[in-house]
Parts: C-alpha cells; structure tokens; sequence
C-alpha cells in the first residue's frame, strides 16, 4: 500500500484522504496544490412537522400518541403540540374508563333485568359518539385550533402551561 509523500498516511487512489494531495507529489508543495475540500453541510435542519399535523396526529393513537409527542423533541417545547398532546392523554384515558364503566354497568343491568336488546344498541350508540368525538378533535388540531373539550380541556391547558388564545 502506497504512503501519502506529505502527510504519511496510507492513500487507495489518486488522492490523500487525509491532506488531499495528489499522489506522486512531492512534499513541500512542489506539484499543484490541492483541491480546497469542499465547504460541510451546515446543520440539517430539524425535520419536522407543522405544529397543525403534530397536533392532530396527538390523537392518532389516544394516549401512546400524546405520550409520544410530549417526549419527542422539539414537539415538547411547542405549546400548541404540548396542549393537544395533554387533552389526547387525558380524553383516551377518560374515554378508556368511561368504557369500562358503561361495559360493567350495561352487562349487569342486562343480564338482571334481560334487556340485552336495549342496551347493546345504546352501547354502541356511545362508542360511535366517542369515535366522531376523537375524529372532531382530530379536525380541529389539524386546522390549528386550540379547541377545548368540556371537561379535559382545562386540565390540558393548565397542564401544558398554554395560553389558548393564539395561533400556533
């Protein structure tokens, strides 16, 4: 393996990885200089999202979603991505909750009094109710606004330390 004649380094090819010069140079700059190297990249740039699509995709997955965006830089500094990131935990463990509760209640009020064909209707009334819930907030996040729920939206703004008065 060749030796680079300026730098000592071992060279494959023409050139010097290390300095650049060519091979066959004589050191002390008696053959052509070298090529400048050319100028590095400057910082890549963050790639990310507008803070609408992260704040819409919150919701995505209920609280994973939320957990995630809350933990993700820069999403986490954002607070519009942070005050959506909040009302999505707090709406999908609610809604979690609420489901269970309706589930047990339903169940035991059904089999005690046998009106399975009232409930089970009912049931997936209140299912269907919190899906176009979930797909509202969706829009409204998406379309950057700070639209607050009734109950969790508070708790989610106070939580985020955001004022809900402006734009993203």
């Amino acid at each position: 393996m060749p030796f680079c004649a300026s730098c000592g380094s071992p060279v494959e090819g023409r050139f010097c990885p290390k300095c650049g010069a060519p091979m066959g140079a004589a050191p002390g700059g008696s053959g052509p200089t070298p090529a400048p190297n050319p100028p590095s990249p400057g910082p890549v740039a963050a790639a990310g999202m507008n803070d609408n699509l992260a704040g819409a995709l919150c919701y995505l997955v209920g609280f994973i979603t939320g957990i995630l965006f809350l933990v993700m830089e820069p999403y986490s500094r954002r607070p519009f991505v942070r005050f959506h990131a909040f009302q999505s935990i707090f709406f999908s463990v609610g809604w979690i909750g609420l489901s269970i509760a309706l589930s047990i209640a339903f169940t035991i009020v059904g089999v005690a009094m046998h009106m399975w064909l009232i409930f089970l209707p009912l049931r997936m009334l209140i299912g269907f109710a919190g899906f176009l819930l979930w797909l509202f907030c969706m829009y409204k996040a998406y379309n950057g606004e700070w639209y607050q729920l009734p109950i969790v939206g508070p708790a989610a703004a106070k939580q985020a330390g955001a004022s809900t008065g402006t734009t993203p």
